[in-house]
């Protein structure tokens, strides 16, 4: 959503500081290119195989890869009698993927004739990305696409980072590093070791395209409190993500951190 979320240029409330105006309608789209090879496999069968693929980002909505027609096989999908209307792109229909005894409803939508502000979408299709068993970006399995226009960089800091519950320290560093994503509050990575209070681990996990699979914490605080899945971190982070190897994050509305004497 780099470029579609509030405050970015294509957002629901662009930047006012800027010496430019962007004129048209409100929710707006815009298409790439995205050249990588990107494959979709289902029930062990490539049924999505494109190096044509564009990104089409949406006001609000987190950028959505289509591929030409031809790049599909057309023999795993079944068109369905489900349509639905978008005012900016048109009338959609959609086909399930189907596999020998495997079925996904309605896993692929396309805008056959597409409003005349969005021509461009005429022959592209869109597959849910839940709806593949596996995605491949060139011969990586993946799973996300990751925006050209989103950043993730991590440095290492020597600021003061102090995180409070209520009155109670319970962490604190001169060494964090700081990891600036695109669109996002500064996040600060500490040690373990730097945790003052214990930390339990928790079923919860989640995928970032851009750092890799995260585990959580239950943060268990002096007071007997447990803020369930107030910590989190990556054992194994996607390389340009690797300096967060073993190092933690904490954020809960619970939680109160400190930078160099200022509350963030």
């Amino acid at each position: 959503m780099t470029l579609t979320y509030p405050g970015a240029p294509f957002g629901p409330k662009p930047p006012t500081t800027v010496n430019y105006r962007i004129d048209g309608p409100a929710h707006k789209l815009l298409m790439h290119p995205y050249p990588r090879r990107i494959r979709a496999e289902f029930a062990g069968r490539t049924v999505l195989d494109t190096t044509a693929g564009v990104l089409l980002h949406e006001t609000a909505l987190p950028p959505r890869l289509y591929v030409p027609e031809a790049d599909l096989d057309a023999s795993a999908f079944v068109a369905t009698d489900l349509s639905t209307h978008c005012p900016f792109k048109g009338d959609a229909t959609y086909r399930s993927l189907v596999v020998g005894d495997r079925t996904v409803e309605n896993a692929l939508w396309a805008y056959p004739t597409p409003t005349a502000e969005a021509p461009w979408l005429a022959g592209l299709a869109s597959l849910y990305w839940e709806a593949a068993d596996a995605w491949f970006d060139e011969d990586e399995q993946v799973k996300g696409l990751t925006d050209p226009y989103h950043r993730v960089d991590v440095r290492a800091s020597s600021r003061h980072v102090e995180i409070f519950a209520g009155d109670e320290l319970i962490a604190e560093t001169h060494r964090p590093l700081v990891v600036a994503e695109t669109g996002l509050p500064l996040r600060f990575y500490l040690s373990p070791d730097e945790v003052k209070v214990p930390l339990e681990p928790t079923a919860t996990s989640t995928h970032c395209p851009y750092k890799g699979d995260a585990r959580y914490w239950t943060v268990r605080l002096g007071d007997g409190r447990e803020l369930t899945d107030a910590a989190w971190g990556y054992d194994e982070p996607l390389a340009e993500s690797a300096r967060l190897a073993g190092r933690v994050s904490l954020l809960h509305d619970d939680l109160r951190i400190v930078v160099d004497g200022a509350a963030t």
